[in-house]
C-alpha cells in the first residue's frame, strides 16, 4: 500500500509514537514548517512545500526539494501539501502535527478533510496519539479495547447510523450538530465499524497507553 506522510507545523506531543506510524517506503511531504518534525524523527524530506516563511535552521537539501509558493497566497501550506499529495494518487494519506497550537489553523485543518473532492482517499489526521477522519458511508477504527471514539455530526445531522464494538451501540440512530450524543464513546475490541446513511460524520479515535 502506497502512503503519503505530511508533516504540518502543528504540535507532535509524542515523537516515540509518531515514529512507530512511519514506514520506510512512505513518500515524506512537509508542509513548510513541518519540516522541523520530519528532521526531529530523522527522516529526510522528499519535498517541501509553502512559503517557506517557517523552516527551521539551515540544513543540505536538493534544490529539486522544495516547491515554493508567494507568501500572498488564498491556500495554507498544508492546504498546498494535500493537493499535491493527492497528485501521487497514494493508497493512504497521513497527516501528522495538524492538531494544537493556534485554534483557527487546527479548525481549519480538519476542515480541509470535509473537502468532496477527497472523499474517495482514505486521509486522516494523525500524531500516534489522536486520529481523526471523515465517514461519508462506513469506517473502521483499529485500536483496543477501552479507546476513547466520538462520533461528531458535520455541517447537519447524520442519519442512520450504526456501531459495532462501541459500547454504547447506535442502532440506525440519528446524530444532531447541537448535541453531544456522540462523545466519548468507548471500544470493546480492538476494531470499531461505523456506518452512515446520509451526511458526513467526524470521527476521532484517542488511542490507549
Amino acid at each position: 500500500m502506497s502512503r503519503t506522510i505530511i508533516f504540518a507545523n502543528g504540535n507532535l506531543p509524542n515523537l516515540e509514537k509518531a515514529r512507530a506510524l512511519i514506514r520506510p517506503d512512505d513518500f515524506i511531504l512537509c508542509a513548510d514548517g513541518g519540516t522541523r518534525h520530519a528532521l526531529a524523527l530523522g527522516l529526510t524530506p522528499d519535498l517541501i512545500i509553502g512559503d517557506m516563511d517557517s523552516l527551521p535552521a539551515a540544513f543540505n537539501l536538493k534544490p529539486e526539494t522544495f516547491i515554493r509558493f508567494p507568501t500572498d497566497k488564498n491556500e495554507t501550506d498544508l492546504e498546498l501539501a494535500i493537493d499535491h499529495a493527492l497528485t501521487l494518487k497514494p493508497d493512504q494519506i497521513l497527516i501528522l502535527a495538524a492538531l494544537g497550537g493556534r485554534m483557527d489553523q487546527t479548525l481549519a485543518n480538519i476542515t480541509l478533510l470535509s473537502n468532496f473532492q477527497l472523499a474517495t482517499f482514505d486521509i486522516r489526521i494523525t500524531d500516534g496519539v489522536e486520529e481523526i477522519f471523515f465517514c461519508r458511508d462506513q469506517a473502521k477504527v483499529e485500536g483496543r479495547s477501552g479507546d476513547i471514539v466520538s462520533l461528531i455530526p458535520w455541517q447537519g445531522e447524520v442519519n442512520g447510523i450504526f456501531t459495532e464494538n462501541l459500547r454504547w451501540h447506535l442502532h440506525h440512530e440519528t446524530l444532531y450538530p447541537d448535541k453531544t450524543r456522540g462523545i466519548s464513546n468507548e471500544m470493546t475490541a480492538d476494531v470499531a465499524t461505523i456506518s452512515i446513511t446520509s451526511g458526513l460524520l467526524l470521527i476521532t479515535h484517542i488511542t490507549g497507553n
